[in-house]
């Protein structure tokens, strides 16, 4: 069963859409959607491990060219 989580991302100022075009570009990226509040985008993500899943967030995410910031929410099915 896969692991999904929701990715808040922190931009620089006036770089959430070019941000959340470049994230939802991401394999493993199922949407990213840009947002107003503390955050700029908030992505949902889904790997096969929560190991697949720092890697995506930490090699793939966060290098986009704009991220200031990510917070990883995981979703767990109680």
């Amino acid at each position: 069963m896969a692991v999904v989580a929701f990715v808040l991302v922190q931009t620089e100022t006036g770089r959430a859409f070019v941000v959340a075009g470049s994230v939802r570009a991401v394999e493993g990226v199922i949407a990213a959607d840009t947002v107003t509040g503390p955050y700029d985008v908030i992505a949902k993500i889904q790997a096969a491990t929560l190991d697949d899943m720092a890697k995506l967030v930490v090699s793939k995410i966060q290098a986009v060219d704009g991220v200031t910031r990510t917070y990883t929410c995981p979703v767990f099915k109680l």
